[in-house]
């Protein structure tokens, strides 16, 4: 790892916790907030790749672990992974390593700029949305005892938002491409 891929990763987790900044939106029916953190998984995978942006995300989740109140609302410490959202937490981890993949795959330099959107659009869908959901509404089922079913019902209220993260997500990745023809290739 180089020093440049160090600081893309500590860079990718400060803008995650900045993201944190913005208050939660909480809603009656599920205990998982609305936050904009989650749509960090999409630009960290998209922008600087799978392993850079797993390793912001893992660095969240050690500083979190410490206690640091990085997280959305302020929360950070252990009591908060081994909650309600930790499965949300640990799988920003693989979402972000499963988006960067695919974006690394998808998404080059030569296609078309329809192509492109496409591709970081479906990275971010299938890494920041799919993955994650995968790994945190089990989590929910099996902390709060809630059927999977309803926990799954609950969770299509955070699909319209995360779409809309996708697509900012693609915005962004895009112009990072063409604005920034130096950053190096994905590591």
């Amino acid at each position: 790892m180089t020093t440049r891929d160090l600081v893309l990763t500590a860079l990718f987790t400060a803008i995650v916790i900045v993201l944190g900044l913005i208050p939660p939106v909480t809603l009656a029916f599920i205990p998982v907030p609305i936050t904009a953190q989650s749509m960090g998984v999409m630009l960290a995978g998209c922008i600087i790749g799978a392993k850079r942006g797993a390793l912001s995300y893992a660095l969240l989740v050690v500083l979190v672990a410490m206690g640091l109140p990085v997280l959305a609302g302020g929360n950070g410490g252990l009591h908060v992974l081994m909650g309600v959202t930790g499965g949300y937490i640990f799988g920003w981890i693989i979402g972000a390593f499963v988006t960067g993949f695919l974006a690394e795959r998808l998404v080059r330099n030569g296609q078309s700029t329809p192509m492109q959107m496409a591709g970081f659009f479906a990275a971010s869908v299938i890494g920041g949305i799919g993955v994650v959901y995968a790994c945190g509404m089990p989590w929910v089922s099996m902390v709060t005892g809630t059927p999977f079913d309803k926990v799954l019902i609950g969770s299509l209220a955070f699909l319209p938002g995360d779409l809309i993260k996708a697509a900012i997500a693609t915005l962004a990745a895009r112009a990072v491409m063409v604005g920034y023809p130096l950053l190096p290739k994905r590591a």
